[in-house]
């Protein structure tokens, strides 16, 4: 009686699976949502530093009161930047402050009369406001405009003369994001610290040693930040 019943078993099992299979049974399909990637969001402090190289740039020494100009110092130069900022996002609207500070070998020099006139670019440091669009979900592009405060120094014959002087700073920028903390930037600057009166020793300058500086220049930046 056991191997009988083990017998029938046998066989129902395979008429059921024979029926199924005349029947056209299909196995039941479970649906996989596909994966969806959320977009890096560009709301939160940061930090970075940047490379540059400052070119074009331009320091007419005037005289003063009203005579001939002493010369003029093309300004350019290698620099270096840290910077820290924070953004807020509004859809694909980003912008927020952002403070910095560059310093390097931005100069440059000519011949006043038998002495040798140097002016020199120490470090500026720079109060902007950034505000872009974000052309894709890892892609923004930015405007750059804020106040920046330069410190200076001339070199007379040997001499060295420092002065400070304000301005105002625009750009224009795009930052890529390579990951969810970290981005590269590529920026353009545009600084100019306007016109400043600075004492220089008497016996260099005619009509008493003040002259006027009107240091500016370009500066194309490399950069890379970090999101906390």
């Amino acid at each position: 009686m056991r191997i009988q019943f083990i017998a029938a078993a046998a066989a129902a099992t395979v008429f059921t699976i024979s029926a199924a299979h005349a029947g056209g049974y299909v196995a039941p399909m479970i649906e996989v949502e596909p994966l969806v990637t959320a977009a890096p969001s560009w709301q939160g402090a940061y930090v970075g530093a940047t490379l540059g190289y400052a070119f074009g740039g331009d320091d007419r020494i005037g005289n003063r009161p009203p005579g001939a100009d002493l010369g003029k110092a093309e300004l350019s130069g290698a620099n270096l930047g840290l910077r820290l900022g924070y953004a807020w996002q509004r859809g694909r609207w980003v912008y927020g402050p952002e403070l910095g500070i560059t310093g390097g070998s931005i100069k440059d020099s000519f011949d006043f009369g038998s002495y040798r006139f140097e002016s020199k670019v120490n470090h500026m440091l720079a109060l902007r406001l950034k505000a872009g669009y974000l052309v894709q979900d890892d892609l923004l592009v930015y405007g750059i405009a804020g106040w920046q405060r330069g410190d200076f120094t001339y070199d007379v014959g040997g001499t060295d003369v420092d002065y400070d002087a304000d301005g105002y700073v625009i750009g224009l920028g795009v930052e890529k994001r390579l990951s969810e903390r970290w981005s590269v930037t590529g920026e353009y600057e545009y600084a100019n610290f306007g016109k400043t009166d600075v004492t220089l020793p008497t016996t260099t300058v005619p009509s008493g040693g003040v002259s006027v500086a009107t240091p500016e220049h370009s500066n194309i930046k490399l950069g890379m930040n970090y999101r906390f």
